[in-house]
């Protein structure tokens, strides 16, 4: 395709930023609601952990699919097709009547908040040219940090000013109008369209024969499980246990992805300069102390709970770093593609069936507390300690 002028490429970034910041903050929001949808519907954590689940398992499946469907397609028709469906989807949150309709409007957004990531990378890579791919690549990942330091504690702050229904309102919004500029900004991709295609069955044999893939495997959905025992119930053990304010929870999130700003560039260049297991072990080991701290649901007041959450995110999502990097390595070029597709439908199957488990482990006292939640920090803990072994028999081969 024809290459795009420097303004015209710098639009398409920010527009494919925008769309992938809206797409998080839907996926993360659940979780600092958790209090008061728990409240709202009269829930138990493991009913709660069926809503943060059923995006992560639906975002597996159209993963599975999308790794071998999409491309197949126009990636701009893609990219527009599944940002509608996640547009639909939010407002069917925005609008749940109770807690089943809610329950679906989060399956049918997993479904195309799944693909979506995907499809937005996939066009990067398609229509900016290789010397520049690394800067844009950048641009558009910006949305993560963003999203944890703006998105989240504005959401948090719209609803405790209004309702829980009102960030997915007002989300649903702004992707309205980011759908219409992507309609307008992003160009047709079509170049891949002429390379034959194989069944999804065939791909998947081809994929899953190499030995080396399924420790790569194991080893993402593992530190995925690992985190997501504990990340979807922080927010509400730290109102029911700990004591913390609805309207201090914003601030747990703004400190939390602040900090990684600084620590994620860090633990990067560590694992370009060291071997990927050993960075993955560093940060493992390292995160079970925020874990411990963090699962304990200490009684203590605001700067306490702040540093000990700045610490959780610096750990524990900066072993996501090494682990991505441990993956990618552990597969041919040829085949790079579908490895990072089936991964990512691994992650959230990991993380879907973590926020299952511990809820499940965890109930509501008397007083209204969560208890067992520290259960949960020393199983997370355990499953880290897996990772670890299964990291290490990941070869790298590119």
């Amino acid at each position: 395709m024809t290459e795009l002028s420097p303004s015209r490429e710098r639009a398409l970034l920010l527009t494919l930023m925008a769309l992938q910041f809206t797409a998080i903050v839907d996926f993360m929001i659940m979780m600092p609601l958790s209090a008061q949808l728990m409240a709202q519907f009269h829930i138990q954590p493991a009913q709660f952990g069926l809503l943060v689940s059923s995006y992560s398992l639906a975002a597996a499946v159209s993963a599975l699919l999308a790794s071998a469907l999409a491309d197949r397609y126009d990636r701009k028709h893609a990219l527009l097709a599944t940002y509608a469906g996640l547009l639909v989807a939010t407002v069917g949150c925005a609008l749940a009547p109770g807690y089943l309709s809610l329950l679906l409007a989060r399956v049918v957004a997993g479904l195309f908040g799944g693909v979506l990531g995907a499809v937005t990378l996939a066009i990067v890579g398609d229509v900016i040219p290789p010397q520049r791919r690394g800067h844009a690549m950048g641009i558009v990942m910006l949305a993560f940090s963003l999203a944890a330091i703006a998105g989240v504690p504005l959401g948090l702050i719209i609803a405790n000013h209004f309702s829980w229904r009102t960030p997915f309102g007002v989300l649903a919004a702004a992707c309205a109008l980011i759908l219409l500029l992507a309609w307008r900004l992003v160009p047709n991709v079509r170049g891949h369209l002429g390379q034959p295609h194989t069944s999804l069955l065939a791909s998947y044999r081809e994929l899953l024969s190499v030995p080396n893939h399924w420790w790569g495997f194991l080893t993402s959905a593992l530190i995925m499980f690992a985190g997501f025992m504990v990340i979807p119930y922080i927010a509400p053990t730290m109102v029911s246990n700990a004591g913390l304010g609805q309207t201090e929870l914003p601030y747990i999130y703004l400190i939390g992805g602040a900090v990684t700003l600084i620590s994620r560039p860090w633990i990067a260049r560590l694992t370009d300069r060291y071997r990927h297991a050993d960075v993955l072990s560093w940060t493992v080991f390292a995160s079970f102390v925020p874990i411990l701290l963090v699962t304990q649901s200490l009684p203590y007041g605001l700067v306490w709970q702040l540093a000990v959450s700045a610490l959780f995110f610096i750990f524990v999502s900066g072993r996501f770093i090494p682990c991505s990097a441990l993956v990618t390595a552990s597969c041919l070029p040829q085949t790079r593609g579908r490895v990072m597709a089936f991964n990512s439908a691994m992650q959230n199957l990991g993380s879907g069936l973590a926020a299952l488990l511990a809820g499940a482990i965890m109930v509501k006292g008397p007083a209204g507390q969560l208890l067992h939640y520290d259960w949960v920090g020393y199983l997370s803990c355990a499953v880290g300690l897996v990772a670890v072994w299964a990291a290490r028999r990941v070869k790298a081969v590119s």
